[in-house]
C-alpha cells in the first residue's frame, strides 16, 4: 500500500496535470520529485542539519519562540501530543518574519542563512503547485499568492517505551495545503484513505509530500480529499521533519472559483472567513469543522493540532 501513493514528477508537466488533479481528489495528498530547480535536495538536507539543532537549543531560548497567530510559535510536549516538540515561523514570504524567527533563537549567521534560502525556495515551490492546480482545473487565476506561508519544524523523540504510541495525533491540516520534509531515515507518517485504513509514508529521500486541508475541500467545492493523517512511533530515535503550509485568505473570504460552481455541481459551501475558522479550530479543539448556519460545513476530522 506504501507504494500506492501517486508520485508526481516536475520533469512530466504540463503531461503530469490530470494525474496531480486525480491524485488530490482521490488521495488529498501526493509525492512530488524532481522539484531540484527551485528547491535544491542540498538545501533539504542542510535545513534538516539547522532544525535539529534548533530543536536542541535550552528550554528557555526555544520559548522565546512565541505565537504571532495562535498556535504559531514554539509547542512544547503536552496531554495532546506528548512526544512532540515545535518551533513555528508565521509567513514565510516575510523578510522580517523570518528575521524575527532566527533573532528570536539566536540563529548563527550560517544558520540564519540557510533558513533565508530554505523560506524562499519552499514558498516559490508551493507556489507553482498552487498554479499547477489551478492549471489543472482549468482556471484562468489563482488567489493563492497573496495567501501566508507557515512552516513548522517538529521533533519526536521516540523511545522503546513509545514504540506504537501516536507521535502526533489524527487530524487534519486547517490550511489550504502542506509540503512535508519528512525524515528521510525514520518513518511514521501515515495518511488515511476515504475508505477508513492508514496508508505508511515510507521514507523516501529526495522527495516531498504534498497533502491537503480542509479549505482546499471548500475551494475546490468538494473535489479535492482534506486527508487525515497522524504520525506514529515505530521506531527508537529521534524523528526530525518540516512542514510548510500555504494557510488560507486573510482578508477575502474562503469560497470556490466560480468555473467550479455549475449548475450540475452547485456550490456546497456558503463563504467564510478563514481566520475565524483557524481560531475556531485552535481554541475549541473541534472534532468536527462545522461551523453555524451562516458557515461552511467540512468534513468530520479530528483537528487537535497542524504538524508532520
Amino acid at each position: 500500500m506504501a507504494d500506492e501513493i501517486p508520485v508526481i514528477d516536475f520533469r512530466e508537466f504540463p503531461g503530469s496535470l490530470s494525474k496531480l488533479i486525480k491524485a488530490s481528489e482521490e488521495w488529498g495528498c501526493f509525492r512530488i520529485v524532481n522539484f531540484e530547480s527551485i528547491l535544491p535536495v542540498s538545501l533539504m538536507y542542510e535545513m534538516k542539519e539547522v532544525v535539529a539543532s534548533l530543536l536542541d537549543l535550552p528550554l528557555e531560548i526555544k520559548q522565546r519562540n512565541v505565537d504571532e497567530i495562535a498556535g504559531s510559535g514554539y509547542r512544547v510536549p503536552g496531554l495532546i501530543n506528548p512526544i512532540h516538540e515545535g518551533l513555528g515561523l508565521y509567513d514565510i514570504a516575510s523578510s522580517q518574519a523570518v528575521d524575527a524567527f532566527c533573532a528570536q533563537l539566536d540563529a548563527t549567521p550560517l544558520q540564519r542563512a540557510t533558513i533565508t534560502r530554505y523560506a524562499k525556495a519552499v514558498h516559490e515551490l508551493i507556489m507553482d503547485i498552487g498554479c499547477k492546480i489551478g492549471e489543472g482545473l482549468g482556471l484562468r487565476d489563482v488567489p493563492f499568492k497573496n495567501w501566508p506561508c507557515q512552516f513548522r519544524i517538529n521533533k519526536y523523540p521516540f523511545t522503546p517505551e513509545t514504540i506504537g504510541s501516536d507521535g502526533l495525533r489524527t487530524h487534519t491540516d486547517n490550511g489550504f495545503l502542506t509540503i512535508v520534509q519528512d525524515d528521510e531515515l525514520f518513518g511514521g507518517l501515515e495518511v488515511m484513505r476515504k475508505p477508513g485504513e492508514f496508508v505508511a509514508v515510507q521514507p523516501r529521500p529526495e522527495a516531498l509530500l504534498v497533502n491537503f486541508g480542509d479549505i482546499a475541500t471548500v475551494w475546490s467545492n468538494g473535489r479535492f480529499y482534506n486527508v487525515k493523517h497522524r504520525v506514529v512511533c515505530k521506531q527508537e530515535g529521534i524523528r526530525i521533519s518540516v512542514a510548510t503550509f500555504l494557510l488560507g485568505p486573510k482578508e477575502a473570504m474562503v469560497e470556490a472559483p466560480p468555473e467550479l460552481v455549475t449548475p450540475e455541481n452547485p456550490r456546497l459551501f456558503v463563504p467564510f472567513g478563514f481566520e475565524d475558522f483557524r481560531k475556531t479550530r485552535f481554541y475549541k479543539h473541534m472534532n468536527a469543522a462545522t461551523y453555524s448556519t451562516c458557515h461552511a460545513e467540512v468534513d468530520q476530522c479530528l483537528a487537535e493540532d497542524d504538524a508532520v
